[in-house]
């Protein structure tokens, strides 16, 4: 499929420290893991890039750099990021995780999280919710760049899939081919 110009690959990595890692994303492969498959499926001829995420403020975010630079050493074509999101059901889960982890820093991680969310522990908005707003993003985001340009990564998929092959899958009708 990667001949063919048909795939393309992400693997999200959130942190580099193990001990974090298992905490957030228990039976999760560990890092330096994902970071393995990321080269190993560039040196396949796999294009695979690294989607950072999510980035929480003041726990995961001074390690995008690091992976980013990472990423690139694996052959990483590209990348990504989305800022940590709390919809409903997850939202009491994140701050009792907080609270067990980063006790002494709880309160103003929730507050930085608000910030990028307008106020609110999430934003269910299509255009921010992934990037979030305010000083905090832009600071996030303008990191991201910086990274990217210093490690020669690109911001996004990094080839134009073939799509051509791509025929949408129907149900059988009655009608046979006379609505298509």
């Amino acid at each position: 499929m990667a001949r063919a110009n048909l795939v393309h690959v992400f693997v999200s990595i959130t942190s580099l420290d193990n001990r974090l890692a298992s905490t957030l994303e228990p039976r999760a492969s560990a890092p330096h893991r994902r970071m393995q498959a990321v080269e190993t499926l560039n040196t396949a001829g796999v294009p695979c890039g690294v989607m950072v995420a999510p980035i929480i403020p003041m726990v995961t975010d001074k390690y995008l750099e690091k992976i980013l630079e990472g990423a690139s050493q694996a052959g990483a074509p590209a990348a990504g990021y989305t800022i940590v999101r709390l919809p409903y059901e997850l939202k009491n889960l994140f701050r009792e995780w907080l609270a067990l982890h980063v006790p002494e820093r709880a309160d103003h991680v929730m507050s930085l999280i608000r910030q990028m969310r307008g106020g609110r522990d999430n934003d269910p908005d299509f255009g921010s919710r992934m990037r979030g707003e305010g000083e905090f993003a832009e600071l996030i985001r303008q990191r991201f760049q910086l990274a990217c340009r210093k490690y020669g990564i690109d911001r996004g998929r990094p080839v134009q899939l073939d799509t051509t092959r791509f025929v949408v899958p129907r149900a059988a009708s009655p009608q046979g081919e006379l609505f298509r």
